[in-house]
Parts: C-alpha cells; structure tokens; sequence
C-alpha cells in the first residue's frame, strides 16, 4: 500500500501569456483543504500520485474539491468510467482519506 502523504507538487498551470500560476495546494507541507482546490487542482493532485490516466476523468467531469469530498465510492467506481483497479484504488487511498482529513480539520 502506497500513501502519497509527501506529495509535493508546484500545481503550476501555464497561462495563455506564457507566465506561471503558482496555486498550490500544499501548504506548509500539508496538503491544502481540497474544499479550496479547483478541477485543475484535483486533476494536478491525481497525475502527482500516479494516476495520470485517470485524471482525465476528473476533468472530463469537471470534478473540482467540493465535488470531490461529496464523492461517493460508487461515484468513483461507476461514474467516472475509470477502470475497476485502479478506481478502487483512488477511492480507498485518496478520496476517503482526503474526505476524513477534511472533516476532522473543520472540526476542529
């Protein structure tokens, strides 16, 4: 079982002027509130951990943070047309472990 626990990632997009932006969502070497991340950021977020295939999924769906921790395991395993392995695989080791730290932060 892999954890992407250390996941750095700049989420750097390139905009139409050629510059950079910057939008991360690690901050002080946590992973940012997914609440806060745009389509782009979750995308960004699942090529970072390995599943570069998949992201398209989620953008092809415009799956932004909210959407994400509304996410329903059989949202992940039906509704994004991704195959079964490796959507169990980002439902059980991704979604549900964003979903938890979400709720235990804005517990708090």
């Amino acid at each position: 079982m892999k954890i992407y626990s250390n996941i750095r990632y700049s989420g750097m997009d390139e905009k139409a002027n050629g510059s950079m932006d910057t939008k991360s969502p690690v901050e002080n070497g946590q992973i940012a509130d997914p609440a806060n991340w745009g389509v782009a950021d979750v995308v960004n977020y699942f090529k970072a951990t390995g599943f570069e295939e998949q992201a398209t999924a989620f953008q092809d769906q415009e799956i932004d943070g909210k959407s994400l921790l509304l996410m329903t395991r059989n949202d992940v395993l039906t509704g994004l047309s991704i195959k079964l392995g490796p959507a169990l695989k980002i439902y059980e080791y991704h979604v549900k472990p964003l979903q938890t730290q979400h709720l235990k932060s804005n517990a708090s």
